[in-house]
């Protein structure tokens, strides 16, 4: 609805992200156990840095330049990147390898020794194609989704190591086409303040 309505601001007060295999199902329930509505396709990543997600799309358009005017008559879309910017807490077999590039299963445990493990650092970059997930909640009544279907991380920022912070895998997450007539991503929302016209599932 047009018009001032402070009850329309959103505010991400706490979320959640996750991670899954490509074209992981879309969550699609909104119940008290959020956990169960993600099913067991997608694996939550736990703690991240109090700055939360930084969500940005660039879009890149050329100008179509004439003889006849100065101003361009028209823009030709040239490039779409969608992308999501995070920081994880937590040091485990899931966010390790999604930092650095690889699965779980790159992790082998020592036999000879109780809670030692290897992970060895790919000598060139990977293809690490995942979906990802992001919710966030503002208050009990509204919540929001977001998912990426097919990307993966082409960006990671600089371990810092020191005695009074705690040690962040900052990653940026770019989505990938999922094919012709496909959404590159797609948002489903639990918010009243939407007033369109139902829409039957198909």
């Amino acid at each position: 609805m047009a018009g001032n309505n402070a009850s329309e601001i959103r505010v991400a007060g706490t979320g959640r992200i996750l991670v899954a295999e490509i074209d992981a199902p879309l969550p699609d329930a909104f119940s008290d156990n959020p956990a169960a509505d993600w099913g067991p396709a997608w694996t939550d990543l736990g703690y991240t840095s109090t700055e939360g997600v930084t969500f940005a799309k660039k879009d890149k358009l050329d100008p179509v330049e004439t003889w006849q005017s100065i101003s361009p008559a028209r823009f030709v879309y040239a490039d779409r990147d969608l992308t999501l910017k995070f920081a994880m807490l937590q040091f485990n077999e899931d966010t390790l390898p999604f930092f650095l590039g690889g699965k779980s299963t790159d992790i082998r445990k020592d036999v000879d020794a109780s809670n030692v493990f290897q992970f060895d650092v790919p000598d060139g970059p990977t293809f690490d194609e995942r979906a990802l997930g992001l919710e966030f909640t503002d208050g009990s009544e509204v919540t929001y989704r977001f998912v990426i279907p097919r990307g993966q991380v082409t960006a990671t920022d600089d371990i810092k190591l020191a005695r009074k912070a705690a040690a962040q895998l900052g990653v940026t997450f770019t989505a990938l086409s999922p094919g012709d007539g496909q959404a590159l991503a797609t948002f489903v929302m639990k918010d009243a303040a939407y007033t369109v016209p139902t829409v039957p599932a198909p």
